[in-house]
């Protein structure tokens, strides 16, 4: 993007508004976690919540914070890809980036849908449709205004669900009875057919620490700001889910939980505080996923923007506005993610996983392949680990995914044909470029 002479450069994203950025592309509270306990129970969700930070989380930020650090680049992990490995594997990159965001995107509403069903149980057909577009559109709004309004609201929505759970927390410690891994009365067995469900929930939890790469030109000194970021994310959302999570099994009969169950929760653990954390939840919930919807927005709206500046895309999808917005492009992403909101939520998340994986695993590669083709480029974070080290580091995301893969497939109704149709559209992405590249229009000078 550039700036037209004499035009004033657009204020850039801080430390503090790319921290919510991130904390709200990957996470936006406890909101989920109940019904990942109701799936497997808690000793699994527990357990879970526990390996995939270590073995997917923290290693995937490590390796995305070095990326940035050394290509601080708008369009971030397309960018990446396309300079190790060319333009057909970056725009791979892109290609599923846009299939699990078309994917990932029609979840919040049904997040939205399912904390309504507390107030309202049976929410017509037109309401639901209505709230839907809603919470598409109104995150849409804010990011036609530029990265730094929805870096504002990302804090002010962050800082409010994180002292909603907080106070929970607080307020569940006097009722604690047991250890939160232990179920009062008899023990029920775990319900196995849920279990490749729950573990891609728990994935879906903690993956997406790349996704605000994409505005890396919109950050203030961004090589520096996302290591930083990343280091101060990856905790606050680790405290975000254990501290209320653990406070509530402690207090409560996990048995007696639902999907989209955290206010009855509130009321069942915070004694007299109770009702009105349960209320709050309600608005947090709602407020939490639109937040999600519209930091994740900001990210996938630079992908179609910069595909387009390499004339794979039409060019009206590379113009930006007067702040460097591109309003075409978010309007277009907008209106396929309201066409599609409306699919199954748990076949979305199979989906999701799978997608993101595919993609992910094209951005750790591309590290691999620049530092041995590019030793000399460097930023101010780099591993302390040699090529070895940072294929094993690599590797440890790519073992959760291959095992959390096959429990979806031997286990989940609907998980094998949710995969099989993620890596049939992961694989076109090679032929759609072949058709793209023949057609792309010729350098302007």
């Amino acid at each position: 993007m550039t700036l037209r002479h004499g035009a004033h450069a657009p204020p850039r994203l801080r430390l503090l508004g790319l921290v919510f950025v991130l904390y709200f592309t990957v996470s936006g509270g406890a909101f989920t976690l109940e019904t990942l306990v109701v799936n497997v129970g808690p000793v699994v969700a527990l357990s879970a919540l526990v390996v995939i930070p270590l073995l997917w989380a923290i290693p995937e930020a490590l390796l995305i914070g070095e990326l940035a650090s050394m290509l601080p680049v708008e369009g971030g992990y397309y960018r990446w890809v396309q300079r190790a490995f060319g333009d057909r594997w970056g725009f791979v990159n892109a290609w599923c980036t846009w299939l699990y965001s078309l994917v990932e995107m029609s979840l919040y509403p049904a997040i939205v849908i399912q904390y309504l069903g507390a107030v309202i149980p049976d929410l017509a057909r037109g309401w639901t449709v209505l709230v839907t577009l809603l919470v598409i559109w109104i995150p849409t709004i804010v990011n036609l205004r530029g990265a730094v309004p929805v870096g504002r609201a990302s804090i002010v929505i962050g800082m409010m669900v994180l002292a909603c759970f907080a106070l929970l927390t607080l307020f569940a410690l006097p009722n604690m009875t047991h250890l939160p891994w232990e179920t009062p009365g008899p023990v029920e067995p775990v319900r196995w057919s849920a279990l490749g469900a729950g573990l891609s929930l728990a994935l879906w939890n903690w993956i997406g620490w790349d996704n605000a790469s994409t505005i890396c030109g919109e950050i203030d000194d961004a090589g520096r700001t996302y290591p930083k970021a990343l280091l101060i994310a990856v905790p606050l959302v680790a405290i975000g889910y254990f501290a209320p999570l653990l406070a509530a099994l402690s207090a409560s009969d996990w048995r007696t939980w639902r999907e989209g169950g955290w206010p009855d929760i509130a009321r069942q653990v915070a004694g007299a505080a109770g009702p009105a954390l349960g209320v709050a939840l309600i608005v947090l919930a709602m407020l939490s996923a639109a937040a999600m919807f519209n930091s994740l927005l900001l990210a996938y709206s630079r992908i179609p923007l910069t595909v387009a500046q390499d004339r794979l895309l039409p060019a009206w999808l590379a113009v930006v506005d007067a702040r460097g917005v591109p309003v075409r492009a978010i309007l277009v992403a907008s209106t396929l993610y309201s066409m599609l909101a409306l699919l199954p939520f748990g076949e979305l998340v199979s989906a999701d996983v799978l997608l993101y994986a595919c993609a992910l695993g094209l951005e750790f590669a591309a590290l691999i392949q620049l530092r041995r083709r590019e030793p000399a480029l460097r930023g101010t974070f780099r591993l302390p680990l040699g090529r070895a080290g940072l294929v094993t580091l690599a590797l440890c995301p790519m073992i959760v995914l291959v095992g959390v893969t096959v429990i979806e497939i031997s286990e989940s109704e609907h998980g094998g044909r949710a995969l099989f149709v993620a890596l049939l559209l992961a694989a076109a992405g090679p032929l759609v470029f072949s058709w793209l590249d023949r057609r792309r229009a010729p350098a302007s000078d």
